[in-house]
């Protein structure tokens, strides 16, 4: 069965750096393109970024643009998003999806979806 499972959230100060893994399982990870996903309380699930199968593109949100990262290590069967110069307005629960084919930053273009990871940032 396939599984996404996310980590690395946490609780930091504006300005402050995170890492987020996505592991999966039950899957050939190097056919999907992986996104990131996040939900602040009362708001609609929102595209943060994603990279295609084989990590040739990616694509960011404007507002994350030059701030966060996302990369990939289909050796590990994990996609990372690395966010730095963190702002409180960064506060949600942070979910990665699966899906084979072009990035998507429509959530219903997903096929698997992790739990998500709480990241809260204070002002």
């Amino acid at each position: 069965q396939a599984q996404l499972v996310e980590s690395g959230g946490g609780l930091t100060q504006a300005g402050g750096s995170l890492r987020l893994s996505c592991a999966a399982s039950g899957l050939t990870f190097s056919d999907y393109t992986v996104g990131w996903f996040r939900q602040a309380p009362d708001k609609e699930r929102e595209f943060v970024a994603a990279i295609r199968r084989g990590g040739g593109r990616t694509l960011y949100q404007d507002s994350v643009k030059g701030r966060f990262t996302i990369s990939r290590d289909d050796a590990k069967n994990t996609v990372y998003l690395q966010m730095s110069s963190l702002k409180p307005e960064d506060t949600g629960v942070y979910y990665c999806a699966g899906r084979r084919g072009l990035i998507s930053e429509r959530t219903t273009g997903y096929d698997y979806w992790g739990q998500g990871t709480q990241v809260t940032v204070s002002s």
